[in-house]
């Protein structure tokens, strides 16, 4: 029998599987809280306003940009804070991609590594330029 020693175990297509699994559910998670929390700080503040239909208002212009983003998670804005959950959980699926590449990258799978940067670089594509599809 030709056994490794444990100290020279290789990475297998079913470690990547469960790491990539792990990233997923980790991913949804955390933002799945972040929102929740959000949610909940945007309520005490913004609970007992009575919403007013007849003009629109639309979304504040501080969640249109990673600054004013990252100056409402500071100064605990709730919408801020729901924003940066919403941005992480369309992120999960993208590292999930990269997490892939690097998984196809260790197994040395040429044909899956470049189908796999080749998505990456659609999405990339895809988000810079704003059109979908």
């Amino acid at each position: 029998m030709n056994k490794q020693p444990m100290s020279q175990k290789t990475f297998r297509d079913t470690d990547m599987q469960a790491v990539i699994g792990w990233i997923l559910r980790l991913g949804v998670l955390l933002s799945m809280s972040i929102i929740f929390i959000g949610g909940i700080i945007y309520l005490y503040r913004h609970g007992q306003v009575i919403a007013d239909y007849h003009t629109f208002k639309g979304v504040p212009d501080f969640v249109h940009n990673t600054r004013g983003i990252l100056n409402g998670i500071i100064t605990f804005r709730g919408r801020a804070i729901i924003q940066a959950g919403i941005i992480l959980l369309i992120a999960t699926p993208i590292i999930r991609v990269i997490f892939s590449a690097i998984g196809f990258i260790l197994e040395k799978d040429y044909l899956y590594i470049a189908i796999t940067l080749l998505v990456l670089l659609i999405i990339t594509a895809s988000m810079l330029s704003g059109h979908a599809g």
